[in-house]
């Protein structure tokens, strides 16, 4: 909303009657917003549109709740960005290259996808991280959960991680996942040729206002956020072009199929 205003932080401080330090903590999540604060900046940053402002008064209660929040201060911003913006979208578009949907991963799957990420981690922060993405997956259990698209290339059916009983369940998992009344699962076989992703991971979050749809990008052990409308314009198309390339749900499961029994 500042950006989008015109104003620096600075100015956004001394209309707030704070500091820069204040407005910097608040936009990057350091401490919980208040109902009342949310709509001050609002009126603040002239921002009219209703709906965009009912949506971040709600943001900013739950996350005073969300279960994210145990994690603030032993892990990086980028994942409990991430495990927020799954929370709170209303539907999720993912593209993966080379494993397995974090969302759908098994325990074991994702233990040896961390632990090759990064071999130097500790015990410890293996166990916090491992954590962290299990319960990610619960948004797949919630009363009313986001329905999920996750585009897979047929690479990540076939790069091992873990030993053969690890991937076989793994993707006996995936199958189990597909049949999710709000989970669609989609292979892109390797003889579908090849389309422009930036990282091996895309998640595209639709927020609930357009205003908040994010893209999120897996790159070099980093994550990236983008909302920029152009970006998120050029993105859909990504997603569109993946979905125009993958298999049907069925023809996906008879292929996950297939490569269990060639395994």
């Amino acid at each position: 909303m500042r950006e989008h205003a015109g104003l620096t932080i600075q100015e956004a401080a001394d209309r707030l009657g704070t500091n820069r330090s204040h407005v910097t903590n608040m936009e990057l999540a350091r401490f919980g917003v208040s109902e009342e604060r949310v709509r001050t900046l609002a009126a603040n940053y002239a921002c009219p549109d209703k709906a965009y402002v009912d949506a971040l008064v709600a943001m900013a209660t739950e996350r005073k709740r969300g279960w994210w929040e145990e994690y603030r201060g032993t892990l990086g911003a980028a994942g409990l960005d991430l495990a927020e913006l799954e929370y709170f979208a209303t539907s999720l578009r993912v593209v993966e290259l080379m494993h397995i949907p974090g969302l759908l991963q098994t325990e074991d799957y994702a233990r040896s996808v961390l632990s090759t990420a990064v071999p130097g981690w500790s015990p410890t922060e293996l166990r916090r991280r491992l954590s962290h993405r299990m319960k990610r997956r619960d948004i797949l259990d919630l009363d009313d959960p986001p329905p999920c698209t996750f585009i897979i290339h047929e690479t990540a059916l076939r790069v091992r991680f873990g030993d053969q009983r690890v991937m076989r369940a793994q993707l006996d998992s995936l199958l189990e996942s597909s049949d999710r009344p709000n989970v669609s699962v989609r292979v892109v076989p390797i003889v579908a040729g090849g389309f422009h992703v930036a990282g091996i991971s895309v998640t595209y979050a639709t927020g609930p206002v357009p205003q908040l749809d994010t893209v999120q990008l897996d790159v070099a052990q980093d994550a990236a956020f983008l909302d920029g409308e152009s970006q998120l314009l050029n993105y859909r198309a990504v997603m569109d072009r993946a979905e125009e390339l993958a298999l049907s749900e069925k023809e996906s499961r008879d292929f996950i199929r297939e490569t269990v029994q060639q395994m």
